[in-house]
């Protein structure tokens, strides 16, 4: 599978006179020393003009330190360099590993011919055999690139020669990926427990009813439309076949309970469950299955590295424009936006998805979890809203973004694995937009959704 993370689209998202129009303002800013604004407005300019998102966002506050005087040059560096200081981000490099792993040793095919014996027989069948493989592999690479660059080329192959509708194929593929960062594990919410200071074990286990939930709701959407479109159905049930592809997928489908059993009943820390699953992974590929090659597993491991580099470098690079929000008292002057509304935590909590919603259309996940956790955290635990359901919404806010125009990281990437234009694959995921925002208000409007299990298990 090629690597599909990348720092940004990588492209100028506007056309070049608004963008020089954007740089002229930001030049304007700077001469008037409204550096706040000049913070924002440089961000906002390099993101359209398709500049790296590490780099806008440390570039940015580079120039605001530089301009503004506040502080010395060096404590850019010296926040970089804390930002990624934490225990808990170990999981991120052994968590990637483990889903390349899997997606180059075989299992992710077992799953996928396992999940169409399971639920081909249905109306729309590699629809819902789409939503079933993602929650299943969801529970091991905890990412939604990986799963729309490895169960997506797959799935739309197959979709594609059963005589599917391709805007179809790849709508539903890109909404189920969305279901992998929520289902445990998961690399944003880990990101998110670092910067909230909150339990990823937690996290972990408050995705695990949402995300169920996500598959739920992506199913009925197929349901309908199959019946709309005339989809067929696409295999017979039988009890043979599904004893065959159990068996031949038995071992891989252990993944996911290793991690999140482990986690659960205390076994491993999120850190040394994704130690775990890299074990695992490597145990299957090279021993069991022996589908991975040495050459095949530098490949993986050199893949594995520049992911971990990227990430890691928005995460250094949120980190110092996190720490300028914050001692420029940026969440006190948000907290008095949202003043009018204290008393309402209902309207409180449906400002903040509309905020998310909007910054995930323009802003990559890490980043955008690192900048506003800080902002937004203090003003939904205002509102009584338990942080580790905040993060759930958090996440799942952000999954949806990116499915949406013009960053939608995931659309891009099954643009460039099926070679389906980007503007095709966006009409095509549009309709299943209904059923995951229709899941974030139920999650975020029924707390138990996401917290019954933690409060079972942790507390």
């Amino acid at each position: 599978m090629p690597n599909t993370m990348t720092l940004s689209p990588g492209r100028l998202i506007v056309p070049p006179v608004v963008a020089a129009l954007a740089v002229l303002f930001c030049v304007f800013l700077a001469f008037q020393e409204h550096y706040m604004s000049f913070l924002f407005a440089s961000l906002f300019t390099m993101l359209v003009m398709g500049v790296p998102i590490a780099i806008c966002l440390a570039g940015s506050c580079l120039i605001y330190v530089y301009l503004s005087g506040q502080v010395p040059d060096i404590v850019v560096a010296h926040r970089m360099i804390n930002g990624v200081d934490s225990f808990p981000l170990l999981a991120i490099p052994f968590f990637i590993l483990a889903g390349n792993l899997m997606n180059n040793g075989g299992i992710t095919t077992r799953i996928f011919d396992f999940a169409l014996a399971l639920m081909g027989w249905m109306r729309g069948g590699l629809g819902h055999v789409n939503v079933g493989a993602s929650i299943v592999f969801s529970g091991m690479s905890g990412a939604a690139v990986a799963d729309a660059g490895g169960l997506g080329t797959i799935e739309i192959k197959a979709m594609r020669d059963a005589g599917y509708d391709q805007e179809f194929a790849v709508g539903i593929t890109a909404a189920s990926s969305t279901i992998g960062p929520i289902i445990p594990p998961s690399l944003p919410m880990v990101i998110y427990g670092v910067m909230a200071g909150a339990s990823v074990g937690q996290l972990f286990v408050a995705g695990l009813v949402p995300g169920l939930l996500m598959g739920v709701v992506l199913m009925i959407m197929i349901a309908i439309l199959a019946r709309r479109r005339g989809y067929k159905r696409d295999a017979e049930f039988s009890l043979k076949a599904l004893r065959i592809t159990f068996a031949r997928a038995f071992l891989s489908l252990m993944t996911p309970i290793i991690i999140v059993g482990g986690i659960i009943t205390g076994m491993f820390t999120p850190t040394e469950a994704a130690i775990a699953a890299v074990v695992y992974a490597l145990f299957l590929g090279t021993v069991v299955y022996r589908t991975l090659s040495w050459r095949r597993l530098i490949q993986v491991s050199m893949e594995t590295i520049e992911t971990t580099a990227i990430i890691l470098l928005i995460v250094a690079g949120a980190s110092i424009f996190a720490w300028i929000l914050t001692s420029n008292q940026v969440t006190q002057h948000v907290m008095a936006l949202f003043g009018p509304f204290a008393d309402n935590p209902w309207m409180v909590l449906l400002l903040i998805n509309l905020v998310l919603i909007l910054v995930g259309c323009f802003m990559e996940t890490i980043a955008a979890i690192t900048i506003l956790v800080p902002v937004l955290l203090p003003v939904a635990v205002n509102a009584g809203v338990d942080p580790v359901h905040f993060g759930v919404i958090m996440v799942l806010n952000l999954m949806i973004g990116l499915l949406t125009p013009p960053v939608g990281m995931v659309i891009y990437v099954l643009s460039r694995v099926s070679n389906i234009p980007f503007e095709r694959c966006m009409r095509g995921t549009l309709p299943f937009l209904i059923p995951l925002v229709l899941a974030l208000l139920m999650v975020t409007f029924i707390p138990s959704l996401s917290m019954w299990l933690p409060e079972l298990i942790y507390r």
